[in-house]
């Protein structure tokens, strides 16, 4: 069975933050540090290279595949700011249409700036998708 090759690492995510190229991406993702922080309540991993996390839980499929992920985080990218909302979508139409700008994929919420954006609804999501995944798995702070 293949290993989850996105793992929780050493290194610093107020280092990493600082060290974003594109000014923009590195602002919001200094303020998304302090909200995520705020929210949840957790201090920030680096998960492999890129991606900054908060908190993680142990999942297994019927398949018998299993790992760790992180409850929710997000990540700096190029195009856009990546944030994880890992139940995914289908219940937060309400925040979708508030929220403003923005692409999403299954769990993947991209933003291109922040300050574009309803943060309250952005922080709604965050709150309660921490919520939903702490209900469904172990997890751990």
């Amino acid at each position: 069975m293949a290993e989850n090759k996105t793992k929780p690492t050493e290194a610093s995510a107020t280092e990493f933050v600082s060290s974003v190229e594109n000014l923009i991406r590195r602002g919001d993702a200094q303020i998304l540090l302090e909200m995520f922080g705020r929210l949840t309540g957790m201090e920030p991993v680096m998960w492999g290279e890129s991606l900054i996390g908060y908190g993680h839980y142990h999942y297994k499929y019927a398949s018998g595949r299993e790992g760790d992920y992180f409850l929710t985080g997000f990540s700096p990218r190029k195009a856009a700011t990546t944030i994880y909302i890992m139940p995914g979508f289908n219940q937060y139409s309400d925040q979708l249409r508030r929220l403003g700008p923005h692409r999403h994929s299954r769990s993947c919420l991209y933003i291109t700036r922040l300050e574009r954006v309803d943060r309250a609804a952005l922080e709604e999501m965050i709150v309660d998708s921490v919520k939903r995944m702490k209900s469904m798995y172990q997890w751990k702070p």
